[in-house]
């Protein structure tokens, strides 16, 4: 038990200092965008949101086409259950490449949360044609069908799931049984 707090305390004082010599790095360079993106980085893996935000929000403002820092502020918004602003973000981080399939799912996963089952299935589907072996974008997707009523097309994703991800299948079979109680 001992040596698990004194494991926790060396993490911890390992992580504090990182934010400190990255903001020792900031404060040497202040217009260095990728010093201010690694601090947010620093920050977030800490759970400080709000500082990790801010030092996204400062990259930007370097550095407006720092495209890490764009997806790292919808992440932030989203892990702080602020799904309006995640969205807004995720959203300006698709216009940048608009069929990259990981910004896709990233706001299919956000408009789920928001309970638009309809636009985050479409999210999900350019997704998928954009990359057929994303087995988590197929699962949400069926996940959408199942909240809106579209059962035949979330159980051929179960079946196809069975193959490629046991996990997943397991996972949507629940929801699956969970729905038609």
């Amino acid at each position: 038990m001992l040596l698990a707090g004194l494991t926790m305390l060396t993490s911890c004082n390992r992580t504090q200092d990182e934010i400190n010599s990255l903001q020792q790095q900031v404060w040497k360079s202040p217009k260095n965008a990728k010093a201010q993106l690694q601090l947010g980085n620093a920050y977030a893996r800490s759970k400080r949101y709000s500082e990790a935000s801010a030092a996204y929000k400062s990259a930007i403002a370097i550095n407006p086409g720092l495209d890490e820092a764009l997806h790292a502020l919808g992440a932030v918004a989203f892990n702080q259950k602020n799904y309006t602003e995640a969205q807004e973000y995720f959203q300006k981080h698709l216009e940048r490449s608009p069929k990259d399939s990981l910004r896709l799912y990233d706001l299919g996963n956000v408009s789920m949360q928001l309970g638009q089952f309809d636009k985050a299935a479409k999210l999900y589907s350019k997704a998928i044609e954009n990359s057929d072996a994303f087995t988590d974008a197929h699962y949400n997707l069926a996940v959408c069908y199942i909240h809106t009523g579209k059962r035949a097309e979330a159980q051929a994703i179960y079946e196809w799931l069975l193959v490629k991800n046991n996990y997943l299948a397991i996972s949507l079979q629940k929801h699956l049984n969970k729905k038609s109680r």
